[in-house]
């Protein structure tokens, strides 16, 4: 069953009713994304903001934690959603922070979550609608019940990079520890293998067909069967390589606090190179 939509498909669906549209445009440097919502969001969609409800505040466990659960389920009850509800959640245009939300909300107990392949620009591109009118949202009851998706913690994802496939999904040059223009250490954990983001998505945006994302992981080593992890700088990206995977049937486990928390301990093993 896909965790995708598209953007015809939800429009049948907010034509029916029934599903909550989640607003979580991001931009880790340029326009924040509240400022992005405010200029345009589809109609009836709240904002999540990724910084402050779906991550806690950088620190030993990466510069993208999990939030607090008290925090996260004082968000969710103010846009409305509750554990039974059916969710879309969008961001601007690659599903980046929109992945983190369908996996942040599946998490802490909503599971029914989906993400609307192509973001606000596919919506847009289909020619749907878009306001910057802010909804009146009814809050709602929701109770958070973290552990609901399993994380890889610092040892687990050292042990699957050992004995399964830790995909690190940065760029090549950060991967190889040429540069790294975020993190504080160049390179990456030792047996993670390199399967950057970009390989993932199509030009405009969304997600690859299923023979080409499963042609790319496998070439990674990849599949179903098998341990598989997702890491990236923060944890966010991670989450969109996931749910790549999962259209494919390969369930990854995210390392939500990647090579951001890795390096936070200097005794820990950093490798360079391929």
């Amino acid at each position: 069953m896909t965790a995708l939509v598209s953007a015809t498909e939800l429009a049948a669906l907010l034509d029916t009713g029934g599903v909550t549209v989640l607003d979580v445009q991001y931009n880790l440097v340029g326009t924040p994304g509240a400022q992005l919502y405010a200029a345009a969001h589809l109609p009836g969609a709240p904002f999540v903001d990724l910084d402050h409800d779906l991550a806690g505040p950088p620190g030993p466990r990466g510069r993208h934690p999990l939030p607090d659960p008290a925090v996260f389920e004082t968000a969710i009850r103010r846009v409305g959603v509750d554990a039974d509800s059916a969710v879309v959640v969008y961001d601007q245009r690659t599903s980046l922070s929109a992945a983190r939300a369908w996996w942040t909300l599946r998490y802490f107990g909503i599971p029914d979550v989906r993400v609307l392949d192509g973001g606000l620009a596919g919506w847009q591109a289909a020619g749907h609608a878009v306001t910057t009118d802010v909804p009146v949202v009814s809050p709602s009851a929701f109770v958070a019940r973290p552990g609901q998706l399993p994380v890889l913690e610092v040892e687990d994802a050292a042990r699957v990079a050992r004995d399964g496939i830790l995909l690190d999904v940065r760029s090549p040059e950060r991967f190889r520890g040429e540069t790294e223009p975020i993190d504080a250490v160049a390179g990456h954990i030792p047996y993670a293998v390199n399967a950057p983001a970009a390989g993932y998505l199509a030009d405009d945006g969304r997600f690859r067909a299923r023979a080409d994302l499963t042609a790319y992981a496998e070439a990674a080593g990849a599949r179903a069967g098998i341990p598989v992890g997702t890491s990236c700088g923060s944890g966010v990206t991670a989450a969109q390589a996931a749910l790549a995977l999962g259209e494919i049937g390969v369930e990854a486990t995210v390392f939500v606090g990647s090579w951001s928390e890795w390096i936070a301990d200097p005794s820990r093993p950093v490798a360079t190179g391929e």
